[in-house]
């Protein structure tokens, strides 16, 4: 079996799978070390992200991903191995779930964030995840899921990915692969799951983060799941919450000296914001932050945050400006203001003035990632396209993990500037990069017809395409 086909039943076999199926395997040591090496784990969670951007939105706005990184890395810093680099980011969902694939990826679902009562409930759920990688309970089931054929991993892929989008849907697909004769299915075991909550736990206290965060979220969830029927929160059936585990993580909590956690704006601005971006439209956001009693409770200047960018939405460009301009004065170090200033400014049809704007933050906050890329998006819109794709250029050398965003917008300057081949190479990484071979397969086709490129360029344009095209036909071998 080749390894593109090895890597992606491991990722089938321990993601969200429900626990009807589940297989309990005996604890033999660690064999992780012996079964798959670290590199073949970042490949493995690169096929799997490549593979999970084909069918489920992500949320991509930066500083919602650039705060739930800096979340996650205050956890990984002080967990068991803050030497394993960890992606955190956020699928565009209303089920309340979270999950760990290898090579370090956490997915939250944004339901989960929404739903969280305070920073410790997420961090706690974040600490927990990061568990799941630290201690190599994904890739321990690789023995296990190395026995399964190729047919039975392809089923069970369209079955969870079917299900992210239609739960219903989902369930009759796993149930017809059961019924083919595929018994064999692998969940966290109730050790695993024991042993993140007290690793997780851990990593939270000493991350200065209120340890009761993580059973009094399970809690919540617990209880809220007598109201749900059949339809448990996914988080339920991929990480079964027991009384028991509850009543542990309590006790540990409890063993802990009291501590004062200060409340984080942050966390509250980041509820706001993804609120607005996941709302049915921008009157529903607006109608939710008109309230004062929000469920869960919302600061009043996060609530008002919120207000202004959903007004900002709808096109009331001036009042949202009004109120993050007077949030902004009480509040002068807060970054999310006047960034929201700028994203108001540019939708408003004002790039030189959100340029202006950007530019005066990126003088206090050289390199910030979020304000390259606001910028970059600002001197796009104004027909800067050289100074953008020199912004842009700086900031993918820069980047640990390559970002399909910064493609596509490498890919607009480069058309700009009149760059075909620049931006076909671009546009061909971020088809590459969302799950696209074959679409990237051929943006780099293209690439390679255009005359008057360097040697080095075209030279790097045919290796790339060479590469790519023998992962499109392994692709469409495994698929068949």
């Amino acid at each position: 079996m080749s390894l593109y086909a090895r890597l992606l039943l491991l990722v089938l076999c321990v993601s969200l799978v429900p626990p009807a199926w589940a297989l309990d395997l005996p604890s033999i040591g660690d064999p992780s070390e012996r079964l798959i090496t670290p590199d073949q784990e970042r490949q493995l969670g690169e096929a799997f992200m490549r593979r999970l951007r084909q069918q489920v939105p992500f949320v991509e706005d930066p500083e919602l991903n650039a705060y739930l990184e800096a979340l996650g890395n205050r956890l990984v810093a002080n967990s068991d191995d803050p030497s394993q680099r960890f992606t955190f980011f956020i699928v565009k969902d209303d089920a309340i779930n979270a999950f760990a694939a290898p090579g370090g990826f956490i997915g939250t679902h944004s339901a989960l964030i929404l739903s969280a009562r305070s920073e410790s409930e997420l961090a706690g759920v974040l600490a927990h995840e990061i568990a799941h990688v630290t201690q190599k309970h994904l890739v321990r089931a690789y023995d296990s899921a190395s026995r399964m054929g190729l047919p039975m991993a392809a089923a069970l892929l369209a079955a969870i990915l079917i299900g992210t989008q239609d739960s219903e849907a989902g369930q009759a697909a796993i149930m017809s692969v059961q019924a083919g004769s595929i018994q064999q299915q692998i969940n966290f075991t109730r050790a695993n799951e024991k042993e993140a909550d007290r690793i997780g736990m851990q990593t939270l206290m000493r991350s200065e983060f209120d340890p009761k965060g993580m059973p009094g979220f399970f809690e919540r969830l617990q209880q809220a799941a007598r109201y749900y029927g059949e339809g448990v929160p996914p988080f339920l059936r991929t990480h079964p919450v027991t009384t028991d585990r509850i009543a542990d993580s309590l006790a540990r909590a409890e063993q802990e000296r009291p501590r004062r956690v200060t409340e984080s704006m942050n966390f509250h601005l980041a509820q706001a914001k993804l609120r607005v971006l996941t709302a049915k439209d921008a009157n529903t956001a607006i109608k939710y932050f008109n309230q004062t009693d929000t469920d869960p409770p919302l600061p009043t200047a996060a609530r008002e945050y919120g207000h202004a960018l959903a007004l900002s939405e709808s096109g009331r460009h001036q009042t949202a400006l009004d109120i993050l301009n007077r949030l902004a004065k009480a509040d002068p170090d807060r970054l999310a203001y006047p960034l929201a200033m700028a994203q108001t400014e540019l939708s408003a049809g004002r790039p030189q003035d959100a340029q202006a704007r950007y530019r005066k933050m990126l003088d206090l906050y050289p390199a910030n990632p979020v304000l390259v890329r606001g910028y970059a998006n600002a001197l796009l819109d104004d027909k800067q396209f050289a100074q953008a794709r020199d912004l842009l250029e700086d900031a993918r050398r820069r980047q640990t993990r390559p970002e399909p965003t910064t493609y596509l917008l490498l890919a607009k300057a480069s058309t700009g500037m009149g760059r075909d081949a620049d931006a076909h190479e671009a546009m061909a990484e971020y088809y590459f990069l969302n799950g696209q071979t074959r679409a990237a397969v051929e943006q780099l086709t293209l690439a390679s017809r255009i005359s008057g490129q360097d040697f080095y360029q075209s030279s790097r344009i045919e290796a790339r395409l060479r590469e790519l095209q023998a992962l499109a036909l392994e692709e469409d071998k495994n698929s068949r």
